[in-house]
């Protein structure tokens, strides 16, 4: 598996290029916005892009997923059903934060559920329902490779905001500790915004989810 990351939007949103290496095949995971850059990374990339891949329904993970999809002729993928009414609030959330660029409402083409795999070439990606930050809020993982994309669940030093609608911070916390940890401290994951961590890192030092503020 091999990967680059475009910085996306007024956000940063980390947006994911990532492709098998034995098949050249491609998945995009959240892209927000910025469409032209991910496709100039792409093209100077030379892979072939299949899917479309969403962790949650948030603008700034989903706003360019339907112009991306639509370019290439590929489906959109995630994430799970329970964020159907943010994909379906795409424009106001444009409104809101004063996108320049027209968002339409998005509906998958695929939901998907705990424990699915999704295919990026001749790799799987294990499927985690991860609610909390979004109740729909999904976590992709190459389980062979060592990496997940977390979308906006973790990241180095801090987890995700879970003031939003539908938003619960207990919830979000027991998706890290009962859903993510066990996966292994050796995992590198990807977060929505910043810079990379690794599991064993975060259970060490992050002050919302340490291990040792559970005893």
């Amino acid at each position: 598996m091999k990967l680059t990351i475009v910085p996306v939007t007024p956000f940063q949103q980390n947006c994911s290029i990532v492709w098998c290496s034995v098949s050249n095949r491609a998945a995009i995971v959240d892209p927000g916005g910025d469409a032209e850059n991910i496709k100039q990374v792409v093209a100077e990339q030379g892979v072939t892009v299949d899917k479309v891949l969403l962790t949650h329904g948030h603008l700034d993970h989903a706003g360019a997923a339907a112009s991306i999809a639509e370019h290439y002729q590929v489906p959109v993928v995630g994430p799970h059903r329970d964020d159907d009414f943010w994909l379906s609030q795409l424009p106001q959330q444009a409104q809101r934060f004063q996108f320049a660029a027209q968002v339409e409402p998005l509906v998958p083409d695929q939901w998907l559920n705990d424990g699915e795999q999704v295919t990026v070439g001749e790799r799987q990606l294990q499927v985690l329902h991860c609610p909390g930050h979004t109740p729909g809020h999904v976590v992709f993982v190459d389980v062979e490779a060592r990496v997940a994309w977390v979308g906006d669940v973790l990241f180095h030093g801090s987890i995700g905001r879970s003031d939003f609608p539908r938003g619960d911070h207990q919830q979000l916390v027991r998706s890290i500790r009962e859903q993510l940890w066990p996966l292994g401290d050796d995992i590198t994951f990807i977060p929505g915004h910043g810079p990379t961590s690794t599991f064993a890192e975060e259970r060490a030092n992050n002050p919302f989810v340490a291990d040792s503020r559970f005893g």
